[in-house]
């Protein structure tokens, strides 16, 4: 009989697994994800900032699954995963499996303050991205309708909580936008007169870089006109801005990027997980206990044979699916499983046009080459050769002219005719994905 392998999520470890195991004919493979599409989020905060469309970075599940004949794609939700039974609880039916892969990565952590997630928005889907987007420009087309000083000050006002990769790429882009694009299309207010300021709780910004690299790129936030606040802890998170300690800033747009925490799978089936939530994992990325159960991604605490565990980054995801298939193939054949080891693929961050740093190993520059090496590095990554042109064209066209992409203000509400509703009117709100 076919083994079913049931993969649950379609970020870079699912669909790597399933390519790996897509087209073996002893193989049923069934990809179950919340959404229908694959998301480059490593780019998400290019659609949030206007450089890019939602287009550009996600592509349909199906599309890309399309040439293997053995998987079965499924637009659900995993609501429980039953490993006694081998079992996963869908919103629309139960899946068998013989082997579970598990990938469904992280979701924002505001330190039990989950209040401010409706003031302070994070960056880990397309309907985020589009509301962070929606907010910034909101931000400036209402300063340019008021006359109030005090008021234009906070409209100007962005506040970016986390000093990460994540947090750095927003400021340095809502910097460059609103010196080099913007200043030019406003005209009673000067988008230059921007305040950018990242706030951060540990003694720098990009703790996981070399301080070196780290202190380069907070000068080059600063020559955006960002200000870089270390050892600042957020003590609230309001309407009108956000409080640290004694001082407080009046912003009208706060942006999280300060802390992530696993989905609840591991503590729902009783696997041991960390701080943060992600499942420890073995040596081959199964679950101690269930063999055949795989974690692989930002869901997974992997720390054999490494000073830590491993960081949430795409190319930790992408070789954790491809290693978790390949020892499925094992087991099938009778061979021994092989132990996960990770190739360091290194990390890097961007600032802005010819701001960047990277470091791979003793490897440390920053700067053009940094900035071209970022490039040339993503649109490999990229999820298809279409992708890759468009984003390149795309590229190209704001590098020479500093030309954003569309930088439309969708709003929430699409009805023409909300009042003939027949739902109660708290349920006529959009809810979040």
């Amino acid at each position: 009989m076919k083994k079913r392998v049931v993969i649950v999520g379609g970020g870079f470890t699912g669909i790597n697994a399933a390519r790996i195991l897509g087209n073996k004919k002893d193989i049923e493979v069934t990809l179950v994800d919340r959404k229908n599409y694959h998301l480059f989020q490593p780019l998400l905060y290019q659609v949030a900032m206007s450089a890019l469309g939602e287009g550009d970075i996600a592509a349909p599940l199906r599309n890309m699954l399309a040439n293997y004949y053995n998987i079965t794609v499924f637009k659900g939700v995993a609501e429980e995963i039953d490993a006694e039974n081998r079992i996963v609880r869908t919103d629309f039916g139960d899946i068998p499996y013989d082997y579970l892969v598990l990938a469904c990565g992280v979701k924002h952590h505001y330190f039990g303050n989950n209040q401010w997630e409706e003031f302070a928005p994070g960056l880990k889907t397309l309907a985020q991205a589009k509301e962070i987007r929606r907010r910034v420009l909101e931000a400036y087309e209402a300063a340019e309708r008021t006359n109030d000083p005090v008021e234009r000050k906070k409209l100007l006002t962005f506040v970016i909580v986390g000093g990460g990769p994540t947090g750095v790429e927003l400021a340095g882009s809502i910097g460059e936008m609103s010196r080099y694009t913007l200043s030019k299309l406003y005209r009673h207010i000067d988008p230059k007169l921007t305040r950018i300021f990242i706030v951060e709780a540990a003694p720098r910004i990009l703790g996981s870089f070399d301080p070196d690299l780290a202190s380069k790129a907070t000068r080059s936030l600063e020559k955006l006109g960002v200000q870089v606040w270390t050892s600042s802890m957020v003590s609230n998170v309001d309407a009108s801005g956000v409080q640290i300690g004694r001082e407080r800033i009046e912003a009208a747009t706060v942006l999280w990027a300060a802390g992530v925490t696993a989905i609840d799978t591991g503590k729902e089936m009783g696997a041991t997980t960390d701080r943060i939530g992600r499942i420890v994992v073995e040596e081959d990325l199964s679950i101690p206990g269930y063999p055949n159960v795989f974690v692989g991604g930002d869901q997974a605490h992997f720390s054999h044979g490494m000073p830590g565990p491993l960081p949430g980054l795409a190319p930790v995801a992408l070789q954790a699916g491809r290693a978790i298939a390949r020892n499925i193939l094992l087991d099938m054949k009778g061979k021994p499983r092989k132990p996960f080891h990770y190739t360091d693929k290194g990390q890097m961050a961007t600032i802005g046009k010819n701001k960047a740093i990277l470091q791979i190993g003793s490897i440390r520059f920053d700067g053009a080459p940094a900035w071209f090496a970022w490039l040339l590095v993503h649109i490999y990554y990229l999820t298809s050769f279409k992708h890759r042109i468009f984003v390149l064209m795309q590229w190209g066209w704001s590098y020479f002219t500093f030309g954003y992409g569309a930088r439309l203000i969708v709003n929430r509400e699409w009805r023409f005719y909300p009042e003939a509703s027949i739902c109660k009117p708290e349920d006529t709100k959009e809810k979040p994905e």
